[in-house]
């Protein structure tokens, strides 16, 4: 029963509230004890450091005297001039004009006496010119060529038939393709000898009527080849017809020429 009481004794010491007032007043009265120490340290501090920075001959400083920067030399001569100018200037004094001597006109001339020709002498080269070559052409000295010249027949080309009739090429080049065409159809290279030269052409001409037909065909130029000139030759006349000429066309025949290239 005892051991009971003094159990709840405890537990009611323990739960009861503990007193405050006390202990807040104590810390609050050390706080301000404290900051009071503090702020009076700082005042007096303060006052102490003044006095002793005013105190004279207390610290290290030095005390400096200025005087005056000695003269260096220098190349320029002293100017003694008080004043100076606003635009000095470094350039000689122009020389002063020389003066015409003034001519004795009282002298009097002497008419007979002349004065002396002076002789030109002629200086002969030391070594003489070296002559021109006659081998060299000038402009205008070239002697003209000896070679025979002749004019181009005019007409109208296509492929390798010519019409000797410009005209008629002109208005009428379908018709010319037209002869060129069956010419190149009707010439057989294989009647060639095959050792005629690549390149080698042999030119015949005729006649074209207005039928159509051909007549007076002709060797006009020989290749070198026998083969090649019997060939070109046989194209044109295995042709019956080119067709008719056009009926635009005046003449009754035209002159055509035709080259075989093997």
């Amino acid at each position: 029963m005892d051991s009971l009481l003094e159990g709840s004794e405890q537990l009611e010491r323990e739960l009861a509230p503990e007193p405050m007032v006390a202990p807040a007043a104590g810390s609050l009265l050390l706080h301000t004890a404290l900051f009071g120490s503090v702020l009076a340290y700082g005042l007096l501090a303060g006052l102490l450091h003044h006095n002793v920075w005013g105190k004279e001959g207390i610290g290290g400083a030095i005390q400096v005297n200025l005087t005056n920067a000695l003269p260096l030399p220098s190349d320029q001569p002293r100017n003694e001039n008080v004043l100076s100018t606003e635009t000095p200037s470094q350039a000689p004094a122009e020389a002063a004009p020389k003066t015409k001597q003034a001519v004795d006109e009282s002298a009097l001339a002497i008419a007979d006496k002349k004065k002396p020709e002076q002789q030109t002498t002629r200086k002969t080269p030391k070594y003489p010119p070296e002559p021109m070559p006659d081998n060299l052409a000038r402009y205008g000295e070239q002697a003209g060529s000896s070679m025979a010249r002749s004019l181009p027949q005019q007409g109208y080309t296509s492929g390798q038939t010519t019409v000797s009739d410009s005209d008629f090429g002109t208005r009428f080049g379908w018709y010319v393709d037209v002869v060129n065409r069956r010419m190149a159809s009707s010439w057989y290279k294989q009647e060639v000898d095959p050792r005629t030269p690549r390149g080698a052409r042999a030119y015949i001409q005729f006649a074209i009527h207005r039928d159509g037909s051909v007549s007076n065909v002709e060797m006009s130029q020989n290749s070198g080849s026998q083969t090649l000139d019997r060939s070109c030759l046989r194209a044109a006349q295995r042709v019956d017809t080119f067709g008719s000429l056009p009926s635009q066309y005046g003449p009754s025949t035209v002159m055509t020429s035709f080259y075989c290239e093997y």
